[in-house]
């Protein structure tokens, strides 16, 4: 193993985020205070608890899942992107650096800037309501394993994309649509029992049920079925970036 390629990598990647240290500081302070405004104030005067938990602290493992997930994706996919936009990547190829250590380096930074973020807003979050968190090592189990793996999947985002748009194309048309109906702000036991069914298809629903059961005790779905789902989504993730660079896909001309 390489560690100086990976810590290379690494630092380059983690050089870029703390350039914009107070961009990426400021905006998820702000995004998460609007969501409080809008949901907590708008909503959460209509409906008071869920399950047992205040409304506002309800939504916070919600919160914090739609920021880790999108800012993990986002940032491994434009890592490796631009590599290959400028072709700078060859470079990288040719050098004696292994996949793994490839891997290591751009996933471990976008993981790292993605728990920064969600740290972030859970220490925002606490200035708005209350938080208990009963199973602490559980939450930072799910938060570790989705920083990881949605990173991974940035990560193979891209490498996929051609361009700039379809960068964007899978994280602002299938993940965020995912997120929001996967109970980020809401139980899916509120709904009706035919749309409670078809939710259970959404594999985000087990990643924030899980997030939210280390909260408060209380999830959508069985805890170890989410852990389940997550480690599985992390396995296949690693599986799809062992098949690219084994066959070259979109990375060799």
């Amino acid at each position: 193993m390489n560690l100086s390629a990976v810590g290379a990598i690494y630092r380059f990647e983690m050089m870029r985020f703390f350039r914009t240290l107070m961009q990426s500081f400021l905006s998820p302070v702000l995004s998460t205070s609007l969501y409080f405004v809008v949901f907590g104030a708008a909503i959460g005067s209509r409906i008071q608890e869920v399950e047992g938990v205040s409304y506002g602290a309800f939504i916070v493992p919600g919160l914090v899942m739609l920021s880790v997930i999108t800012q993990g994706i986002s940032n491994a996919a434009f890592g490796i992107f631009f590599p290959k936009f400028t072709g700078t990547i060859y470079e990288l190829l040719s050098a004696p650096v292994n996949f793994i250590e490839i891997v290591l380096g751009f996933v471990g930074a976008a993981a790292t800037k993605a728990l920064f973020i969600g740290v972030v807003i859970l220490l925002t979050a606490s200035f708005f309501v209350d938080l208990s968190i009963q199973h602490p090592l559980a939450m930072v189990l799910f938060l570790l394993l989705t920083c990881v793996s949605f990173a991974l999947m940035g990560f193979i985002i891209g490498i996929w994309a051609g361009n700039f748009e379809q960068l964007q194309l899978v994280p602002l048309l299938i993940v965020t649509p995912l997120i929001f109906l996967g109970g980020s702000f809401y139980s899916i036991s509120m709904l009706p029992p035919v749309w409670q069914t078809i939710t259970l298809f959404n594999p985000v629903v087990y990643l924030i049920s899980g997030f939210r059961w280390s909260f408060f005790g209380t999830a959508d779905v069985p805890v170890a079925l989410s852990l389940l789902a997550i480690s599985g989504f992390t396995l296949l993730c690693l599986g799809l970036i062992w098949w690219i660079f084994k066959t070259g896909w979109r990375i060799r001309s």
